[in-house]
Order: structure tokens, then C-alpha cells, then sequence
């Protein structure tokens, strides 16, 4: 068919050259169907604009990698010395000229005019028929069955032979996203119940004790918020005034990312974004919190990369770390506090390992990376999605990307115990780190033969540390509310680590950055360990004993808490006083 084509001269050299491309091209990424929670909505025009990523293989990441542990390693000789710029770290991680010539060269051969270039990222725009012609695609609108979103999709992709080994992604193409805030919200009435926590209470819990940190050192931290969750000036006043009188008058600086918004009168539920806001501000005050609003879905403020509202196609994790990554030291937070989540199966892999690099790269420049570990125990709907429908352990992400801190939830005082919906397992996709392979391994160790085949005995295993996550005393729209979840976790130890930079600081010492080869170092010596209580999960049922989800029933599924590391507590809970004496003191 192509020799007669071409016998006849009816192609343009361009098609002829994405033709023979695409002849020899190879499948890149594919989904076995549609995801869990999908449908079929309806086909694009063939004219509707996409813009699409392409993150380009990074020549020296290894060194990267290397480089990061040995600034994240106390008692290294280059502890601390994180990088200062972008373009410093960028440096490391840049593609090879190779790379980058190979996939220009066949971008333009098909045609592609409009190609941006930025380090180790090619942007393009181009149209729904170019760029199925070019990947080998079949772009489509599918709508998510609960929350009503309309995503751009395929279901496979291609890339020829000779562009695969300089390329990791292409996006967006077969991530659908199903991202959650990892928290449940249950109304109580005009007050809060004694048992429920308080921001002072969380101060005594992990023995901040009368510090006070500074305003105007440089320090700040931040948390992210998605899924059009807008943190509120109000609820935070009436916060304060009510839980926190200590932090009065203390306010947050919103920046927003490619259509996030600051809509202060927004009907739709903001309890995420104040609970993530209220709890740092009642630990960390008067160090400066940021939101960072990123948009993901739903309406977009138009510009010239994407000018029609209706045709929202961005990834709200990518999209929020192109940006953060860039920003300049005096910028860039010191800690970043996220409570969203999602089974990491449902995520494709090389978007996973896409964003997992862009976190260590945060990491590298002194940001620790805080991440709320999931509010689903041991599991929800317990089964692979591979086609083999095999019982499984579901481990989240991006909890399980080693180069985040992740964060179970306990509760109860005198002591601390794990609670029953602390999500923690073991990575399919990461393999173990060394920094914790002494820790997690005596934990198999001591589990035997239990559970075996329904886990990955050698992945990443999370949660790394734990903190309180039930009963949160926060307000929402003027009402005072009670929360539950390892959203409440998150953002607690991120406002711990705040107040340790802070000290750090005030010694002339550099922010931590990346926590866990520290944490895992030092567990004993900074930690309270967590020894009782345990994690559900597996029972058929969605998260905080939902309705029924269809999975297979684990009878008495459960991670346990016991000495040491568990994958319901991890390390354990966070002692201030602790922390400052081991690590201001021995850098």
C-alpha cells in the first residue's frame, strides 16, 4: 500500500516520513482497557488543539541519584550542600545532545512546527489527527463515572524504534489520574468533643514545648492542594481565634499553577485545604505557609497553551512540579506538605517514575517532600488490574516513591496507637532503597511466611513515620468540623520538620531536604515508636468501611505496629525536642 502511495507521488515527503516512522515504531505505553471508574465519552475533533510533553532520557541521573544521598546523608562530607539554582541541579540531569537531535529530528520530519524546548522536556503543540497519526494513537474523551471529568485520553501509544531509548514519557496519553484527598469529614455539632484534637494538643503530643520559631529567617513551608480544594482566610481567622490564639493573626500566600484558582467563595468543600492550612499554622506558627493551587480538571483560565476552558487536559502533579522545580532558592518552601494519594496501580509507569525524578529533584535543591500515606489500610479493592485479576496487596502512590517522606496516622495518647485506616505495603514498582533495608528487613523477617504472594517482598516499603490522624479539630465554612485521616498526618509532621529547619537555621545550618536516609539513621534517637494498634483493609468494602467495592475479601487482613519499623507507623511519630538535638547539633 505504501509503495503504490508512493509510486503514485501523492504524499508529501512529511507523510511519507511519518509513515515509514510509524511503520517502525514499537508500542511505548498501553492499558489493558479502560481504567476502574471510566467511560467511553465521545471523539475529538480531529482539529482540537493538544499540547503534549515529552520527557527526554537524563544522561547523568545515576550521578543525580548519587548526589542526593550524599547531601541527604548526615555525617557525609557534603551533608547539606544542596543545589542552589535550577540550573545548577538541571545541570546533572540534562539529555544528551544525541537525545535530544533524535527526537526533534523526528518530530519534524512529521510535520511538528511548534516545539519548545526546556532542559529535558520538549513541549509540542499540534491537533488531536497529527498526533494520533504520530504516536500511532486513538485520542478520545472518556468521563469519570463519580466525579464527572472529562479527560483527553488513548489507550496505547507508539514511538519508532530509534526514538525509544531517548524518551521516558509522553504525557498526557495514558494517565487518567484518579487522585483523592486521603481524608474523611465527618460534621459535629456547634463544639468539638473533648477527645478531639486540638492544635496545642499536637504541640504537647510531640514535645515542641514553649519554642518559638521565627518569621523572617527564610523559612517557610507549604502544602499543595488539587481537585479545586481552596483554603479559606476566614476559616483560618476563625480558627485561631477559637483553637489557636497563639498564632493570631497569622495569614497564607497563595500561588497558583496553570489554572489553579484562589476562590474564596467557592461552594464546593474546601475541608482538605483548610486542614492541611490550620494544622501547620497550629504547629509551626509564625513560620510562613504558602498553598500552592494547581488545576487539573474542570474550568481552566485560558492562555495561548491552552485557550479553550473546555478542553482542560493537564496533570496536576507534572504540571505542579514543572513549576515548583523552577523556582529560585529565596522561593521555594522548605517543606511541601501533600495529602492526596492513589493506588499506584492505577498509574502508568513511566508517568510514576516521571514524577517520582521530579521529587528528588525537589529534594536536591532542600525541600522535604512530605506525603500523606492513604486512608485505606492494608487495602480497598484488593486486585490487580493487569488483566489477571489476582488478589493483591495495593500499595500507594505517590507514598511509595522513595524519594518522598511518607506519612501513616496513629491516634490515642499514653500511647500512640496505629490506627485501622493507615495505608502502608510495599512498592510494585521501586525496589528497596538501602537506607531502609535494615529496618524493613527485620520486619519480614519477623513476619514470616504471613501474607505471602499478596505483597512485593522487595518494593519500597511505606509509610516511613506516622503522626496523628483522627479527630482534627479544624473549621470549614464558619463550622467547626471533625476530620479524619493521614490528611490530617501530613501536614502535622510537615509542621514539625518546619520548626527543625527553623532551629536549623538559627544555627547557620541549611534546611534538611530529603528526610528519610536521617529518619531511618537515626529513628531511635528522633522518633516515638508506635507498638500498638494496626491497619484493616481487604474486607470488600471501600475506605473507612465504604460500601461494598466488589474486591476479594482477605479474611483479617491487617498490618500490625511492633518494634521498630511497621507498614502501618513506620518509624513512628515525630519528638521535636528529639529531632533538634540530634541533627542541629551533629551538622
Amino acid at each position: 500500500m505504501l509503495a503504490s502511495l508512493l509510486n503514485s507521488g501523492t504524499l508529501s515527503l512529511a507523510v511519507i516520513s511519518l509513515l515509514a516512522s510509524t511503520a517502525a515504531a514499537d508500542v511505548f505505553e498501553s492499558l489493558p482497557g479502560v481504567p476502574e471508574g471510566w467511560r467511553y465519552s465521545r471523539t475529538p475533533s480531529g482539529k482540537q488543539p493538544l499540547k503534549l510533553n515529552l520527557a527526554l532520557t537524563q544522561e547523568g541521573l545515576q550521578g543525580f541519584e548519587n548526589a542526593l544521598m550524599d547531601m541527604s546523608t548526615p555525617g557525609h562530607p557534603d551533608y547539606g550542600k544542596h543545589f542552589q539554582t535550577h540550573d545548577e541541579m538541571k545541570r546533572m540531569l540534562q539529555p544528551s545532545d544525541q537525545s535530544v537531535k533524535t527526537v526533534r529530528n523526528w518530530l519534524e520530519e512529521a510535520g511538528v512546527k511548534d516545539i519548545q524546548h526546556d532542559a529535558d522536556w520538549l513541549t509540542i503543540h499540534t491537533t488531536v489527527e497529527k498526533a494520533n497519526d504520530l504516536l500511532d494513537a486513538n485520542f478520545q474523551y472518556y468521563v469519570n463515572r463519580n466525579q464527572h471529568v472529562e479527560r483527553l485520553r488513548t489507550l496505547e501509544y507508539s514511538l519508532p524504534k530509534e526514538v525509544i531509548p531517548h524518551v521516558n514519557l509522553v504525557s498526557p496519553t495514558t494517565r487518567f489520574g484518579q487522585i483523592r484527598p486521603n481524608r474523611a469529614t465527618i460534621h459535629s455539632k456547634s463544639r468539638v468533643a473533648d477527645e478531639e484534637f486540638k492544635a496545642a494538643c499536637l504541640k504537647s503530643i510531640y514535645n515542641v514545648g514553649d519554642y518559638k520559631p521565627q518569621s523572617d529567617n527564610g523559612n517557610s513551608v507549604a502544602f499543595a492542594s488539587y481537585l479545586e480544594q481552596y483554603a479559606r482566610y476566614k476559616d483560618l481567622a476563625l480558627f485561631e481565634e477559637d483553637l489557636a490564639p497563639y498564632a493570631k493573626g497569622q495569614n497564607f500566600t497563595v500561588i497558583e499553577f496553570h489554572g489553579g484558582l484562589n476562590d474564596q467563595n467557592s461552594q464546593s468543600d474546601s475541608s482538605e485545604a483548610n486542614l492541611d492550612l490550620q494544622t501547620i499554622v497550629g504547629i509551626s506558627s509564625p513560620v510562613p505557609v504558602t498553598e500552592f493551587s494547581t488545576g487539573g480538571r474542570g474550568q481552566l483560565v485560558p492562555d495561548l497553551d491552552q485557550p479553550d476552558p473546555n478542553n482542560n487536559n493537564n496533570e496536576p502533579y507534572l504540571e505542579f512540579l514543572q513549576n515548583v522545580v523552577k523556582m529560585s532558592h529565596d522561593e521555594l518552601p522548605a517543606v511541601i506538605s501533600t495529602s492526596y494519594g492513589e493506588d499506584e496501580q492505577s498509574v502508568p509507569e513511566k508517568y510514576a517514575r516521571s514524577v517520582c525524578n521530579l521529587y528528588a529533584q525537589l529534594g536536591s535543591r532542600g525541600v522535604s517532600i512530605i506525603f500523606s500515606s492513604g486512608d485505606s489500610g492494608v487495602g480497598a479493592a484488593c486486585q490487580t488490574n493487569d488483566g489477571r485479576n489476582a488478589t493483591h496487596f495495593p500499595p500507594q502512590f505517590p507514598a511509595s516513591c522513595p524519594w518522598v517522606t511518607s506519612v501513616g496516622a496513629t491516634t490515642h495518647t499514653s500511647p500512640e496507637k496505629a490506627v485501622y485506616f493507615s495505608s502502608g505495603g510495599f512498592s510494585d514498582l521501586w525496589e528497596r532503597p538501602k537506607w531502609q533495608e535494615e529496618a524493613v528487613s527485620k520486619y519480614l523477617e519477623n513476619l514470616g511466611n504471613k501474607w505471602s504472594g499478596l505483597f512485593n517482598a522487595k518494593g519500597r516499603a511505606f509509610p516511613d513515620v506516622s503522626a496523628q490522624g483522627q479527630n482534627f479539630a479544624i473549621y470549614e465554612k464558619g463550622q467547626l468540623t471533625r476530620v479524619d485521616g493521614t490528611s490530617a498526618s501530613a501536614p502535622a509532621f510537615a509542621g514539625v520538620i518546619a520548626l527543625v529547619n527553623d532551629a536549623r537555621i538559627q544555627a547557620n545550618q541549611t534546611t534538611l531536604g530529603f528526610l528519610n536516609p536521617w529518619l531511618y539513621s537515626e529513628a531511635s534517637s528522633v522518633l516515638n515508636d508506635i507498638t500498638t494498634g494496626g491497619s484493616t483493609g481487604c474486607d470488600g468494602n471501600g475506605r473507612f468501611s465504604g460500601p461494598q467495592n466488589g474486591g476479594p475479601v482477605v479474611p483479617y487482613a491487617s498490618w500490625n505496629a511492633t518494634d521498630g519499623w511497621d507498614p502501618v507507623s513506620g518509624l513512628g511519630t515525630p519528638n521535636f525536642a528529639k529531632m533538634v538535638k540530634n541533627i542541629v547539633k551533629s551538622s
